[in-house]
Parts: structure tokens; sequence; C-alpha cells
């Protein structure tokens, strides 16, 4: 029975688009037993995973105080196989007999998938243009990119059935980010909302669950309270990642834009449409062929082109150029195409 440790992120997101690996080794190594370390933030995610054994959360620590922790931790089991996707000292200092490790170093699987990067990217060598979950899957050298999944707790199930029940019709919005420079518009959510819902939209009459993590609520409420009370679901900072994308598993289509709930969407396998702005859609688009996103029509570098541009002090939004009706546009053609491919 393989003893493994794996170290991956700290925010959302990336932890996230890491279950893929973990997944494949769940399927490559069945009985496995499987130790996680990864933020307090996305512990929860990784609850329900079945070789999962132990999840170590990682809270930041003066002096890399929460990496010595780590190691304190491990030092006294004998690793079979250690992945580290942190680049960490602690991946160095254990013994293990198989050892896979993220390098800011750019390793291509091939010589056909370098030359299509540099030929899409040109001269920028020095960095991994790949998408992140292309990235995880290089760390192993695997050829076939295993997708991100999830996995639910029983307890997580049952809080999701209590907010959405077998066969409803759900439209799930994340309507906040980490950031508020890509945060849509909350008017520009409504309205997309509207639209969606209206008797000829792609979801008519459906409910819709505004999600929010705790700390957004000033995002999330304006685009909750505009909408009709009998209509609406609050889950505004009332879950834990894990149990907000277990609810997220049983709805019919999300809608958000660029954060770590948008890869939750897409990780539970439901149809997932991402809205960005100042981000990096070839690194963080939501992934998968039930996933697709829009873009507002300029890159990151101009939409952050101006003078006294502080991403620390940004108190505006940087998506303002993205219109709904470009957004309905795009999700119209991603929702008719997601539908062929279904049927």
């Amino acid at each position: 029975m393989e003893k493994i440790l794996f170290i991956t992120a700290t925010r959302l997101g990336d932890a996230v688009l890491s279950t893929g690996l973990l997944n494949y080794l769940y399927q490559t190594y069945p009985k496995a037993k499987v130790t996680v370390a990864c933020g307090p933030v996305p512990q929860s995610i990784f609850e329900g995973f079945p070789n999962v054994e132990q999840i170590i959360p990682l809270k930041k620590q003066k002096h890399c105080g929460h990496w010595r922790s780590l190691w304190g931790q491990c030092i006294g089991t004998k690793w079979d196989i250690i992945i580290d996707l942190r680049n960490s000292f602690v991946s160095r200092l254990l013994l293990a007999k198989k050892k896979y490790i993220y390098s800011d170093h750019v390793e291509y699987r091939n010589e056909e998938e370098a030359a299509a990067l540099k030929e899409k990217f040109p001269g920028v060598d020095y960095l991994d243009v790949r998408h992140k979950v292309e990235q995880a899957a290089a760390v192993m050298r695997l050829e076939d990119v295993p997708a991100p999944k999830l996995y639910f707790t029983e307890s997580q199930e049952k809080m999701a059935l209590e907010y959405v029940a077998d066969k409803e019709v759900v439209l799930a919005v994340g309507p906040t980010a980490n950031w508020i420079g890509k945060t849509w518009p909350a008017e520009r959510f409504v309205e997309l909302i509207h639209a969606v819902t209206a008797p000829k939209g792609i979801l008519p009459n459906a409910k819709v669950a505004i999600f929010a993590a705790p700390g957004e609520e000033e995002q999330a409420y304006p685009v909750l309270e505009a909408l009709p009370k009998d209509k609406s679901i609050d889950l505004i900072a009332k879950t834990t990642p894990g149990e907000a994308a277990a609810i997220l598993s049983r709805c019919s289509l999300y809608i958000g834009n660029d954060s770590g709930l948008m890869h939750c969407a897409a990780a539970a396998r439901i149809p997932t449409f991402g809205l960005f702005g100042p981000s990096w859609p070839h690194l963080y688009r939501p992934w998968g062929s039930h996933a697709e996103y829009v873009s507002a029509p300029e890159d990151f570098a101009v939409l952050t082109d101006f003078d006294g541009y502080d991403p620390a002090t940004l108190d505006h939004t940087l998506m303002g150029t993205l219109k709904v009706e470009d957004a309905l546009h795009h999700l119209e053609e991603f929702w008719a195409n997601n539908k062929k491919e279904a049927a």
C-alpha cells in the first residue's frame, strides 16, 4: 500500500486545478493512502477524495514556519511517492522512492507541443504558457492530461440536496472574485441572469443560486437583491468551498467571474461559463469540453495600462468593456454546442 504526499496550492482555484493529478493517483494506485498538504481555504475540496487519508492545512507563518511544520509532520513517514506542486524545500528534505517536483524550468512533453506554444507565444520561452492543468500533468510527465475532478463527503452531498432538489433547474452565479479588477459589474450580472431565465431564455424560469465566499458579501448582495425572492437561493458566505462545489454539482449551468468557484463548477462537471477581464485565459480558463469563457476585448496589459494603476489599491472593475450582449451571444452559442455534444 503506497504512501503518497501531495503538496498543492494555497489558493482555491489552483488547488482545484490540481485535482486531476490527484484523481490520476487514485485511478493508478487505488489502495494508496494520500496525505494532502494545502492552504486552509481549499482544504474542504479534498475531504471527499477516497484516497485521501490526511489533510494538512498550511497556514502561512513567518520565516517559512509552515514549511518547517510540514516537514516535522512528514519526516517520520516512509513515503513511496512525493508530488510537490509548490517546489518547496520540504520535498527535497524528505525521503521517497519517487519524487515529482514542479519547476519553473519548462519541460515540454514533446517537440510538437513546444513548437506550437512558442509560435503562439513568441519571445516567452522562459515562461510556462500551458494551462495550469497541463502544467500539473507535466510534473509527472503524463501524455494524457487528467481533468480536474471533485469527490464529495456524505455531509457535503446532504447539504447540497437541501439547496437543490433532484431534477430542479438552477442557474448558479458567481458574481465575485478575489480582486475587484476582474469582477464584472453587478448590474450586468443581473441583466444577463434575466436574459438567461426569461421565458425564451436558455433556462426559462429557472431558480438562481448566488454564491460568494465570506468577505465578498458587498459584491454579491446587489445581485441577489435584484432577483425575485421566490426564484433566488442565497448562498452568500454560507458554505465551505467543498460544500459550495457539491451544491454546484447539482446545478444546471454556472456563470461567473474568473475565480476558484468557477474552477469548482468545471471540476464538478457542470456546464461552466467564465467571464474574463484582466486575467490569463490561456492559464486559467475553465477546463473541459463542457466549459467556455468570454473575455473583454482588451488583454491584461491593455486593461491595466493607465496612470495610477496599482493592483493593491484598485477600487473599481476593469471589465467595463465586456458588454452584456456579447456575453449573452457567446453563452447562447456555448449552450447550443454543449447540448449537441450531450445529445
